[in-house]
């Protein structure tokens, strides 16, 4: 169980760091128009749909077959992705035509840093059963 911990700090280092950032980098939202709390707001579905993936990951690694595996990542996938989507959409339903294009788009940027820290992660998982 200490491995999938280890394997888990850098999506929570990740967070963390994100949230430091975009709750100091004020003047920088205020100055280019960004709503931080979409980022936030972004930042903590990123964090929780990374963990409820990362851990639908962890169990199909137990299993004997490896097809497992590989369905839970196309589902981790589309997961990640359709919580994405559904997340932009009522964001922008929600609030109308004055939606934050920026904030959408620094999102989006955000969920590629979360996505590479979580293949790095159950890489490292698959690599260490796999020995």
């Amino acid at each position: 169980m200490k491995l999938f911990g280890k394997m888990l700090l850098p999506v929570f280092i990740i967070f963390l760091l994100l949230s430091i950032f975009i709750f100091s980098a004020n003047s920088l939202w205020v100055k280019y128009n960004v709503d931080k709390n979409v980022l936030m707001g972004a930042n903590l579905l990123f964090l929780v749909t990374g963990l409820l993936v990362f851990f639908m990951q962890k169990n199909a690694l137990q299993n004997k077959n490896p097809n497992v595996f590989v369905r839970s990542v196309i589902a981790g996938m589309m997961i990640k992705m359709f919580s994405t989507v559904l997340a932009v959409l009522a964001y922008v339903l929600t609030v109308g035509q004055g939606y934050n294009k920026k904030a959408v788009f620094i999102a989006l940027f955000m969920y590629l840093i979360y996505l590479a820290a979580e293949v790095m992660a159950i890489s490292k998982v698959n690599r260490t059963k796999n020995v």
